[in-house]
């Protein structure tokens, strides 16, 4: 996968969210743990859902029925990284959601960190089984081109 120019995502996804990067996300490398670029992932897709989709996760829940990352560049503490979430597919109770941790080094250079493919499942919450995504959030997912 052919890493994209920061400025060019920034432009063509309409949410992003700042990422905190906590002293204890550092690992012996003195760089983000990869495991933890799973969380900043899920923090961004949370945070997408919930204040770009005003998506009720009380009455229907989503679940990740899969998620793949490319990692291009080491994340470091005094870096600053920015989460940028959008739909890309739309399925009866799957949407895709495609995701990228851009940001600057500390030296000032803006680079693309790394890159997230996740399918989500929407879920009934008394049941978890897969249920229809509902008519309001469809909407709101459908919107991002």
């Amino acid at each position: 996968m052919q890493k994209a120019d920061p400025a060019t995502l920034a432009q063509e996804f309409d949410f992003s969210i700042p990422i905190q990067i906590r002293f204890s996300d550092i690992d012996g490398y003195m760089h983000v743990n990869n495991g933890v670029y799973f969380s900043y992932f899920e923090h961004a897709r949370a945070a997408f859902l919930n204040d770009f989709c005003d998506w009720n996760v009380m009455e229907v829940g989503t679940v990740v029925g899969r998620v793949e990352i490319d990692y291009f560049r080491p994340i470091h503490l005094e870096d600053q990284i920015q989460g940028l979430v959008k739909c890309t597919r739309l399925g009866n109770s799957s949407f895709d959601i495609e995701q990228y941790l851009i940001g600057t080094t500390k030296q000032g250079k803006s680079v693309t960190f790394s890159h997230c493919k996740c399918v989500m499942v929407s879920v009934d919450m008394k049941t978890m089984k897969p249920t229809s995504i509902p008519v309001a959030f469809r909407e709101k997912l459908s919107l991002k081109d």
